[in-house]
């Protein structure tokens, strides 16, 4: 039995896994602050009851809830479930504090029940066959990598909403919401952790938000390695996104979710997404969804360990928080920090 909690522009795309689903799972609540979003997302479910207030169904039984909330609500009512004896699986990013990120990981712990972090791109083909490869030492050592993410976010985009473009709620804007998945793929394909972080952020065309559109950092892996990136929400389109790692026998990277590899001495060489379109969605969140929820709930149906967890959910989220808190204080940050 499953639970979707918040019904807003991504639920689409939950809807769709959750049909394709429809043998493995029941849904059984709809939530959201709007009940006529969540009568709308229940529509289609025979067993799916719509509820306006997640706490009336705590404890309900639930087997597994998805959390798609706002960012802020992420933690707490993560917490709540896991504390009522369900397993969640919540977007990304997971919190908008370390501290909260933390108590997340501790209750699921304590409670032994599993969470798990929405990072659908890990699931790629492209992606999934360049971890293949960086693992397998075709690159050799990781001596750097690189990210770049150029969308377009208009003032519609925020125009009507109570929680984006907000320090409070959203916890940022480009990095935490945007390019917080490219960070994500390029700390999972080097397998590195953080070592250091300087970087910069600012607002310089979206004058309607407090947050950020533009984002930069240099960030200092333990090995020695050095990661650079670049996001920003003010260009005219939502551009493919672009990946590189390089190793010293060769390089790697990924296009959107195309994925291409030139190892030295050999000839370049091309790796197709090859998963099914997106049926209700833009086409930048990538078409895996259903393959990441999928295969949390096999974790939870045979008690194994979750791929993406929360330990690995928190890293991302503790680049994007280490890049804000090295912007505001204008200098170097190391790894950990509260």
């Amino acid at each position: 039995k499953i639970a979707m909690i918040g019904c807003g522009r991504i639920s689409g795309v939950y809807k769709n896994a959750f049909k394709a689903l429809k043998d493995e799972v029941e849904l059984v609540f709809a939530v959201d602050k709007d009940i006529e979003k969540a009568k709308e997302f229940s529509e289609g479910f025979d067993s799916c009851k719509a509820v306006a207030d997640y706490k009336e169904i705590l404890g309900k039984g639930i087997d597994i809830v998805h959390i798609t909330t706002p960012h802020h609500l992420h933690a707490s009512m993560a917490i709540d479930f896991m504390k009522h004896n369900s397993h969640v699986l919540v977007e990304k990013p997971m919190a908008t504090t370390v501290q909260d990120a933390n108590a997340m990981i501790e209750i699921s712990e304590k409670e032994n029940v599993k969470l798990g972090v929405i990072f659908q791109t890990r699931y790629a083909n492209g992606c999934q066959k360049l971890k293949e490869i960086i693992a397998g030492g075709k690159i050799g050592n990781i001596l750097g990598a690189r990210s770049y993410l150029s969308w377009h976010r208009p003032n519609s985009y925020y125009d009507g909403s109570d929680w984006k473009g907000r320090w409070d709620k959203e916890g940022g804007s480009t990095l935490i919401n945007q390019a917080i998945h490219s960070l994500d793929r390029v700390l999972w394909l080097t397998g590195q952790d953080i070592e250091w972080i300087d970087g910069s952020i600012a607002n310089r065309n979206t004058s309607i938000i407090e947050t950020e559109d533009t984002a930069e950092a240099l960030v200092g892996l333990k090995n020695g390695a050095l990661y650079q990136l670049y996001a920003c929400t003010a260009y005219p389109i939502n551009a493919p996104i672009q990946i590189e790692i390089v190793g010293d026998k060769g390089r790697v990277g990924l296009v959107q979710d195309d994925a291409w590899v030139h190892i030295d001495g050999e000839e370049r060489y091309e790796i197709d997404d090859q998963l099914d379109p997106l049926v209700n969605g833009p086409s930048y969140w990538g078409s895996a969804h259903q393959l990441q929820i999928k295969d949390f709930y096999k974790s939870v149906k045979e008690d194994s360990e979750v791929f993406l967890d929360g330990k690995e959910g928190k890293k991302a989220l503790e680049l994007v928080l280490g890049i804000y808190k090295s912007a505001k204080e204008g200098k170097r940050v190391y790894i950990p920090f509260n």
